[in-house]
């Protein structure tokens, strides 16, 4: 993997921030995007924009194609059956509350279980609150270990028979714990609950494969994989999908229509209503496309890399609390932390002086912080396109931060 050959990909990385280089660490918010993505993006808007499955004409015919071949690129990406078993949406967050409505609702019931975490991104944990609101169902939380690891015997002790879904992120987007998923979705099956992943941190970083996962539902972002914004996947096992209800309605995804009721198409048009997201869709292919040529092997490598070269220098700095993990083996391509005395906010604009992005804030996942005791951290998250020079200019920018608060304060 040659990282300065795939920097030169991303035209972004050429931009000057506050007359330095940039050094872009927050690609777990948002990835930049190569070339070869724009590209397509481009081709499709000047040779090929129609929309899909509706027209006859020849511009209508090579959209749908390619709008179609997305669709099976994305599921030989996370080796999935069929491609009937994608559906694009708007992102991690439609994908996660179109399970939580047109599934949950309809199947929980007063008493039933939703075991999550307490590290959950507010998009893993507010759908399920509201489910457990309408439908009398029960939020059960796995406790975490200092560390921010589950333990198996405590996953044993909170799913029980009366447990119907169990709802998790793959990777946290604070803590950089993977979970152990796999066997996760094995003790839910044992008792006849679903699985649903939020994989919006790691199906960009390592290979996901949901049959080996087990998993019942997955979601995914495409803009944190080098993809364009605004368009998603929901993964499904079909027998889900089959009986799971659309959570909008209108054109293109019905069958027939009459003064008084309606019916919808085959899964996944049925939850595709309106014009979808067609340039979206061809992008996150290219991206899928760009990733396979790379391989998700060597960009798990890569991450593991970069977050252990980190942890052992951020380790190094007095009055830095680094949170997660201590070894970069179990943890996703990002490093969470805090700078003694100084508001993470005040970190990243001392660090964006300097050209250095980084993401600052609650994270969304309120519950993590408070679990954390801290109102806010700074993170720091790592893609295929970042060297241990971006993380040498972290700790230098980090040096700087912490002299010229301690100056201020005097």
């Amino acid at each position: 993997m040659n990282v300065q050959e795939i920097r030169k990909d991303f035209p972004i990385l050429e931009e000057t921030v506050n007359g330095h280089p940039l050094v872009y660490l927050d690609s777990a918010a948002t990835s930049q995007k190569p070339r070869q993505v724009i590209e397509v993006l481009q081709k499709y808007y000047e040779h090929d924009n129609s929309n899909v499955h509706r027209g006859v004409h020849t511009l209508g015919s090579r959209a749908t194609e390619a709008y179609e071949l997305a669709r099976e690129k994305v599921a030989r990406f996370i080796r999935a059956k069929s491609a009937e078993q994608v559906v694009f949406t708007r992102g991690t967050t439609e994908s996660l509350n179109m399970v939580a409505y047109g599934y949950a609702r309809q199947q929980l019931k007063e008493g039933d279980e939703i075991v999550l975490t307490p590290s959950e991104h507010h998009s893993n944990l507010i759908p399920w609150q509201q489910v457990a609101r309408t439908t009398g169902a029960v939020l059960k939380y796995i406790p975490l270990q200092p560390d921010g690891t589950l333990a198996m015997e405590d996953v044993k002790t909170a799913i029980t028979p009366a447990t119907k879904l169990v709802a998790m992120a793959h990777v946290s987007n604070v803590l950089g714990t993977i979970h152990p998923v796999r066997e996760i979705a094995a003790l839910a099956h044992e008792v006849g609950a679903i699985m649903v992943v939020d994989g919006a941190q790691s199906v960009p970083h390592m290979p996901v494969d949901v049959q080996d996962l087990g998993c019942d539902f997955l979601a995914f972002s495409g803009h944190k994989m080098c993809g364009p914004t605004g368009v998603g996947v929901l993964y499904g096992k079909r027998e889900l999908l089959d009986v799971m209800e659309p959570t909008y309605f209108g054109g293109e995804m019905i069958d027939i229509v009459e003064l008084h009721s309606a019916t919808w198409k085959d899964t996944p048009y049925k939850f595709e209503g309106g014009t979808p997201i067609i340039a979206g869709a061809i992008g996150l292919g290219a991206a899928v496309d760009y990733l396979s040529s790379i391989g998700m092997e060597e960009i798990r490598s890569h991450d593991q890399k970069l977050v252990a070269y980190a942890l052992e220098r951020l380790s190094d700095m007095p009055g830095l609390s680094i949170y997660g993990p201590k070894s970069g083996v179990n943890r996703g391509g990002l490093v969470t932390f805090n700078l003694d005395g100084v508001h993470p906010h005040d970190v990243s604009t001392v660090l964006d002086a300097e050209g250095i992005a980084i993401r600052a804030g609650h994270h969304c996942a309120q519950p993590l912080m408070r679990w954390l005791n801290v109102g806010s951290t700074a993170r720091a998250s790592f893609y295929l396109y970042n060297t241990e020079s971006d993380i040498d200019a972290l700790f230098h920018g980090l040096q700087s931060a912490k002299e010229f608060f301690q100056h201020a304060i005097g």
